[in-house]
């Protein structure tokens, strides 16, 4: 169906404030730009703004959700005969570098300060999220090969492996310059894979 001239209008003005958002947090600090500023900027309204965001912090997970795409994408890149750890090693440094680059670490600075307040519908809670479902795949794939025993529970170990990623960003965030987000995450990704497989590798008759 061909989209009308007013709805047209309505994805522009909200891809226009969804730039602008992006380039003041980017330039000043999440923390420092105001939704009046963010209107002003990009010559639209207040009306308007909340009509497409609920917050300032609404456009900053508009933008954090487009990892889900690229996880998607990504692990089209993995071979499908790799190893458990392969597999994991390398959406780990995909996603790391997806981070560092493309994100940023003010954004992902606000995600974790935002991620102290409870609420139900968390992004980092939520596993309907395309990482969530990556891992329960990869580690499903395992137990099918015998790399891992049938009794593993996919949902435990999912959770733990993204709780890792966390963990790494969140020390990439309060260390400062002095911690390398890749070769730190590398090193520690390995050493807990490595722990996975002792635990739950099949034990030989």
């Amino acid at each position: 169906m061909k989209k009308g001239s007013r709805q047209l209008q309505a994805e522009q003005t909200k891809q226009r404030i969804f730039e602008t958002a992006l380039k003041l947090f980017e330039k000043k600090g999440f923390d420092q730009v105001t939704v009046d500023e963010i209107v002003q900027k990009s010559n639209s309204s207040k009306g308007a703004f909340y009509n497409h965001f609920d917050s300032k912090y609404g456009i900053f997970l508009e933008k954090f959700t487009e990892i889900d795409t690229f996880y998607e994408e990504f692990i089209q890149t993995i071979p499908e005969e790799a190893s458990l750890k392969e597999k994991i090693l390398k959406l780990f440094q995909g996603q790391m570098q997806y981070l560092e680059h493309e994100m940023g670490k003010d954004l992902m600075r606000s995600v974790y300060t935002n991620g102290l307040i409870e609420s139900e519908n968390h992004y980092f809670t939520n596993t309907d999220r395309s990482v969530y479902k990556i891992l329960n795949d990869f580690i499903k794939v395992a137990v099918e090969r015998g790399e891992l025993m049938p009794e593993v529970n996919n949902e435990q170990l999912s959770m733990m492996i993204a709780r890792c990623m966390r963990g790494n960003l969140y020390d990439w965030i309060a260390f400062g310059k002095g911690f390398d987000l890749q070769e730190e995450s590398k090193q520690f990704m390995d050493i807990f894979v490595e722990g996975i497989l002792k635990k739950y590798t099949p034990k030989e008759k």
